[in-house]
């Protein structure tokens, strides 16, 4: 469980076992604290927790923590958890903790300080993240400043740029910067199509047969819902497929099925079906 609490602020990931009684019934009085972090500001704070589908590892999704135009570069600042993704290894704790390092995090055993969960970074406000349940690639929106929208798939021990870049440019200066090292987005857009990118899914429901192996994701802002076609390697095609206004998308979801269903500010769950002629 990943959440943001004041007095002071901080964002905590908890830990609870199930109950020994009932598997379905998590047991309160199992609780442990993972991770906490004191947050200078309310956004940007903790985003999304999921496993991954190969390793079992538990991957850690947090924001620059705001506010301001860059947030003071933190999130290429690799001694703290910032702006980063993180990789623990939740079955083998080590020392005081409840988790243990991965070995093939890029800086476990490093001699500079660095955090050794960090996975990859660079990161400004990562919102929504999935992992492609056939190809297993981990995609990722992020949420830009003030012109550009992104989208990544994350890999170990890649510097995704924020905030020498915002999406695929240069933001601090922005007339020109050195983005050598950095990972450019495999997909930017600008405020023409959208303010807010909310990451979406790889769809492999039977209900879309076009959209199979596509990326499906949105803009909260402007309602719009896109298909991305990449072919592993490349950005292929992105083709937009509906506009969702007046109701602001917040995720993605799929069902047993592996059907998409969207949910919305509106209060509800929204399910995407094909039109029949």
């Amino acid at each position: 469980m990943n959440y943001t609490t004041g007095n002071p602020l901080r964002n905590i990931i908890y830990q609870f076992s199930v109950s020994a009684q009932n598997p379905n019934q998590g047991d309160p009085e199992s609780e442990g604290i993972l991770i906490e972090l004191n947050q200078p500001s309310t956004i940007h704070n903790g985003c999304q927790l999921v496993f991954g589908l190969n390793d079992g590892y538990l991957y850690i999704f947090l924001g620059d923590e705001g506010p301001g135009f860059g947030a003071d570069g933190r999130s290429q600042d690799l001694t703290n958890l910032i702006g980063s993704i993180l990789r623990i290894d939740f079955d083998n704790p080590e020392g005081e903790n409840f988790y243990g390092i991965p070995q093939d995090n890029l800086f476990f055993g490093n001699m500079s300080g660095f955090k050794e969960e960090i996975y990859a970074y660079g990161l400004r406000n990562p919102w929504r993240i999935s992992f492609d349940s056939v190809t297993g690639e981990l995609w990722c929106g992020d949420v830009g400043q003030s012109s550009r929208e992104e989208i990544n798939i994350i890999q170990n021990g890649l510097n995704y740029g924020w905030p020498i870049m915002e999406g695929d440019l240069c933001f601090d200066p922005p007339e020109g910067c050195d983005p050598t090292g950095l990972e450019p987005p495999l997909l930017g857009y600008g405020r023409s199509q959208g303010g807010k990118v909310i990451g979406g899914i790889v769809c492999y429901g039977n209900e879309l047969p076009s959209l199979f192996g596509l990326y499906i994701y949105a803009d909260f802002f402007v309602g719009r819902v896109w298909a991305l076609e990449f072919d592993g390697v490349n950005f292929v095609d992105n083709t937009r497929l509906i506009q969702f206004n007046p109701f602001s998308i917040v995720a993605f979801g799929t069902d047993e099925q592996g059907e998409i269903y969207l949910a919305s500010f509106d209060g509800k769950i929204y399910r995407l079906e094909r039109i029949e002629n």
